[in-house]
């Protein structure tokens, strides 16, 4: 069991998304999806909403788990991807 860092609920792996850090094009630390959970590194576990995302940003969680993130851009547009086009 994992516990996503957005909603603080657990749930088994399967359910959620592995999110470790990296750096992205201009060296700075982001945040990035581990699809097939074995990229090296430290993980944060999420569930794979919008919701839990939001949560996630507005608690500052995903700096506090990923230690120097401050850029999610590639979360968010993971995200979006598979939630499809909003409302």
């Amino acid at each position: 069991m994992r516990t996503c860092i957005g909603c603080r609920k657990t749930a088994t792996r399967t359910q959620l998304l592995r999110l470790v850090k990296s750096t992205n094009g201009t060296g700075e630390p982001a945040a990035l999806v581990d699809l097939r959970r074995r990229m090296p590194g430290r993980g944060a576990w999420l569930h794979p909403t919008p919701d839990c995302l939001r949560l996630a940003l507005k608690r500052r969680a995903i700096g506090r788990a990923l230690p120097g993130v401050s850029d999610v851009s590639a979360v968010e547009a993971q995200l979006a991807k598979w939630s499809g086009p909003s409302e």
